[in-house]
């Protein structure tokens, strides 16, 4: 944003802006009390802006830096895909097993070689969705992608491997912007390289990275997935439940991993949650049943 724009959009041209301010501020002669952290302007001070003490202002600021991003960028809805960070494309599957073989080869007395030849053979039964993700990606990236009188709808991930992958690869094979929220950790976390670099945004707060996720979510799309996509559903059921968000398709690939890995019907025979809950989801087999639903509701 260039000076002129900063200072307008404020509506006041007789101050210098911050920008402005900050440079000058770097100009400054060295002596003993201009090298003093006290001197520093607050806003360029890296060691105060970090002080436990100024978390709320670091929420807000993490809040509004990808806000006004897409509000700049006219970004109206997106169609938010989650999954594993772990589940790879069916060609990399295939050479985790090879190396899976190998290893078993090579030590076949060795009961962790046999173990994780299974684990690697189970998570490659899955890499099928892989494709689903991405060819789910491009329908809505090639539907939606600039046409005159339709909303900008943007295909949204966390931004990292594996099913986050596929979706932001899925949109770029037709050319349409995708959006990623990375976060920081000690792993899985560099952004994959099919995001729309200018829509590539990274979160220290997991609760401002879910906000975003929701803000203009029309539909959400759940592949297999570990704690994080569990942390995901899990919050957007129970927003849904309790009518902190407009109702929204979710659509849930994989019935029997997810049939397998938890028990819905065991929660309503217990009487945890009610027996219409257990409809704010819906499963779906391929890319082609989600986008039906997808579109029929973004254009109603």
């Amino acid at each position: 944003m260039s000076e002129k724009k900063n200072r307008r959009s404020f509506g006041n041209v007789a101050f210098p802006s911050a920008a402005e301010d900050a440079h000058r501020a770097r100009e400054v002669e060295e002596t003993p009390q201009t090298r003093a952290s006290a001197y520093r302007l607050a806003f360029t001070d890296e060691e105060f802006l970090l002080r436990n003490e100024l978390r709320p202002i670091r929420l807000q600021l993490e809040l509004l830096k990808p806000e006004m991003t897409m509000l700049e960028r006219e970004i109206d809805a997106t169609i938010v895909m989650f999954g594993s960070a772990r589940l790879p494309d069916p060609d990399k599957a295939a050479e985790q097993i090879a190396q899976a073989q190998q290893l078993l080869s090579d030590n076949p007395d060795d009961p962790a070689m046999q173990r994780r030849l299974e684990i690697v053979e189970k998570r490659a039964s899955l890499s099928t969705y892989y494709e689903e993700a991405r060819r789910l990606a491009a329908i809505v990236g090639e539907h939606y992608s600039g046409t005159p009188g339709k909303p900008r709808v943007h295909v949204m991930t966390g931004g990292g491997p594996g099913i986050m992958e596929a979706a932001n690869r899925g949109a770029d094979d037709v050319g349409a912007e995708s959006i990623g929220l990375n976060i920081v950790l000690p792993h899985e976390q560099h952004p994959n390289e099919w995001i729309t670099p200018e829509l590539s945004f990274r979160f220290h707060y997991f609760a401002i990275r879910k906000m975003h996720f929701l803000m203009r979510a029309k539909a959400l799309v759940v592949f297999p997935g570990g704690y994080g996509t569990l942390d995901e559903f899990f919050e957007t059921l129970t927003l849904l439940q309790t009518q902190k968000v407009k109702s929204l398709p979710i659509l849930v690939f994989g019935k029997p991993f997810w049939e397998q890995v938890l028990n819905f019907d065991a929660l309503v025979d217990y009487g945890m949650i009610s027996a219409e809950d257990i409809h704010l989801f819906t499963y779906v087999d391929t890319a082609e049943q989600a986008w039906a639903i997808i579109r029929q509701h973004c254009e109603n």
